[in-house]
Parts: C-alpha cells; sequence; structure tokens
C-alpha cells in the first residue's frame, strides 16, 4: 500500500477544499507513491513525534495540526518546525496535516467533543454558504433511474441527514443531428421528439468532476445537455463550530465541573456566571473567538473554546458563559478520530497512536 491510499481515505472524509485559506492542509513531506510502512497519528507533528514514528516503524506521521503554517526561508534547525522538517527528511518520514478541512464537517473535530459533552440535536454553527451546486440534464424516460442511480452513488443528492435527493419532471425535448450524428433515438437529419425527465441534483462544489464523469457515462446520448450552477445557500454540514443540546439543562457548575472530569482540566478560564440553566451548547475546537458572535445569536447558553484573549471575554456581555478549556485540550481526542477513519479503510493495517503529549502549555497548581 501506498500513501496515496491513505491520503485518498482522509481526503474522501475532509476534502483540501473545504480548509479555510489560511491553512496549510496536505502532504507537508514525504512522497505519496512511498510505500507505507505504519501510520503514526498525533494531535502534532514535533521532532520526538518523528522520531517515535521512526523508532515504531511508522514512516508516514498524519497531524491533525500543519508543522509548517507559514512560508519557510531557510531550514537550518533554528526552531521547532525547522528541526522537525529536518527530521522527517533525514529518516524518509511523510507528514499529512488534516487540520481546518476536518474542523469544518459536521462528524469531524468538534463532533468528538460533542461526544464527549454528550450533546443531541447537532448542527454546524456557522454553515459555509458558496459550495454547493446544482446539475440539471435532461434524459429519455425509461433511462432516468439509471441516471439518477449513478449520480447518487457519484455523491450528488446529499441534503443534510437526507440522502438520494432529486427532482424530476417529464417533458419534450427536440433534436436534429447532421449526417455525421449516431444518435442514440431518431435519424440524422430530421428533427426527433423524445419524452424526456429534466432531471435536478445538489451536490458539494468538490464533487464536480465525479459527478459530471457519472453523468456521462451513465447517459445514452451522444451529446448530453446538462447545465452546473452555482447556489449561495449555505451547505448545512460544512462549517465551523458546532450547536448542540445537553440531554437535560445543569446548572452553571455542574456544567464545568462535568467539562473539567471529561477532558481531564487542570483549570477552566471563564466569563462570571449569570445565573441561569445550561441547556443549549456551543463549541470550537481550538481556537475560537471568531465565533462568540454567532454563539450569541444562535440562543446558545454556553460556548466552550479555547485561546481566548483578554479582552475578547468581554465580548459575551453577559449573553452567554464563555468557556476557555485550552487548546490541546479540545482537540486532544482527534487523534482518535483519526485512528478511527483510517483503521475504519484498514482493519489489518498499522495506525497507532502517538504516545507523545505535544501540548506546550502546563499549568503550575501550587
Amino acid at each position: 500500500m501506498q500513501i496515496i491510499d491513505i491520503i485518498r481515505v482522509l481526503e474522501n472524509k475532509a476534502p483540501l477544499v473545504l480548509q479555510e485559506s489560511y491553512d496549510n492542509a496536505g502532504l507537508l513531506t514525504g512522497s505519496s507513491g512511498w510505500e507505507c510502512k505504519g501510520i503514526l497519528c498525533t494531535l502534532d507533528a514535533t521532532e520526538a513525534v518523528i522520531m517515535e514514528a521512526k523508532n515504531r516503524g511508522c514512516n508516514l506521521v498524519v497531524a491533525h495540526h500543519p508543522i509548517i503554517f507559514s512560508g519557510l526561508k531557510k531550514i537550518n534547525g533554528r526552531n521547532y518546525v525547522e528541526k522537525t522538517i529536518i527530521a522527517a527528511i533525514k529518516n524518509d518520514i511523510a507528514i499529512y496535516a488534516i487540520h481546518t478541512n476536518l474542523d469544518n464537517i459536521l462528524d469531524g473535530v468538534n463532533n468528538r467533543i460533542a461526544d464527549r459533552i454528550g450533546l443531541i440535536n447537532r448542527q454546524i454553527l456557522l454553515p459555509k454558504a458558496g459550495q454547493l451546486m446544482k446539475l440539471h440534464t435532461f434524459v429519455p424516460l425509461e433511462h432516468t433511474e439509471k441516471l439518477r442511480s449513478a449520480l447518487f452513488e457519484a455523491g450528488a443528492g446529499n441534503i443534510g441527514e437526507y440522502s438520494e435527493a432529486s427532482f424530476g419532471v417529464e417533458g419534450t425535448g427536440t433534436f436534429r443531428g447532421s449526417d455525421k450524428t449516431n444518435p442514440f433515438v431518431g435519424v440524422p437529419g430530421k428533427r426527433h421528439e423524445e419524452k424526456e425527465t429534466r432531471l435536478e441534483v445538489i451536490f458539494p462544489s468538490y464533487l464536480q468532476n465525479a459527478v459530471v464523469k457519472a453523468l456521462l457515462n451513465a447517459h445514452p446520448y451522444e451529446e448530453v445537455a446538462y447545465d452546473i450552477v452555482s447556489l449561495n445557500n449555505d451547505y448545512q454540514s460544512v462549517g465551523a463550530g458546532l450547536l448542540g443540546e445537553l440531554p437535560e439543562e445543569m446548572e452553571e457548575t455542574g456544567f464545568l465541573y462535568m467539562l473539567k472530569t471529561s477532558f481531564e482540566l487542570s483549570v477552566i478560564r471563564h466569563t462570571p456566571f449569570l445565573g441561569k440553566k445550561i441547556r443549549k451548547v456551543a463549541i470550537c475546537g481550538g481556537s475560537g473567538s471568531f465565533l462568540t458572535g454567532k454563539a450569541i445569536a444562535s440562543g446558545a447558553d454556553v460556548y466552550v473554546t479555547a485561546d481566548i484573549k483578554y479582552h475578547e471575554f468581554f465580548d459575551a456581555n453577559d449573553h452567554l458563559l464563555l468557556a476557555d478549556i485550552g487548546h490541546w485540550e479540545s482537540e486532544q481526542f482527534t487523534t482518535d478520530l483519526l485512528i478511527e477513519i483510517l483503521q475504519a479503510k484498514f482493519p489489518t493495517f498499522a495506525v497507532l497512536k502517538s504516545g507523545m503529549k505535544t501540548n506546550p502549555v502546563n499549568y503550575f497548581l501550587g
């Protein structure tokens, strides 16, 4: 098995096009054509993790955070980034990062946080717009079901928790082929009328090539008429943060105690208690201050995230309880998620969890 086989599984789960513009997910070192000897999953790819991979017989490190985030002009070991890259290159270790693209899917990083809290009725907090497209095409009535099934197989027709969604209306199509044509129905040089279905399906933009390929392969016509249009609709399955509900409401202190236990926290930084029950919960793993306003607008009683700066705590403005549980702490279970994704596809292959705790933040409790 080659590293490209592992990459295909990861990018099928969280396509690179879903990462934010500032991000650097993807293969950072090594070659996708290398034979994969073993996979080590981690939150951060550090020099120590690279050496751990070597010692455990793995030549692929799958990390959540990209070790290369901004441009590298020199690689001489001056800092932890350069040291890590040098170690990876010297030991033929490939590094693959799956970052905000894994954050931005409904069953990604934030979903794993929601599992620990026990949230129900989950949805994306800030869905992305401009990610959806619609295909219109025209197909003979008796071939409609075959084409519809092919489009579904290619990934079209998913709307939220519904799949195989399409719309069809019957009508009459006309065409006349030249003497160079070999039409599926009709005679060259004569106008032909055919009972057809106008078929419509929605699909995410990153699947356009696959959907068009399925269309052309399954359609009986020599020349296939179709339109693809971009939609401004929010893509409810893709975006930042997550919103859910507790099965039963909790007191504010009880909720924070639950966070402390579930995430094995030493400390939680939070805004003043508001004296109200917690039921609706907004979450965002990692640095999530940019979603505080959206959490308030959603009616959340608490927003759980990390990396909140001093002045950003004021943004809660007594609308909700804002809780900062720490960056590493909020995303620590992402490593388990990566292992589950890979083991589901490669159950007999070596997919290992790093034993390194890469959190650079420590707390002195006296």
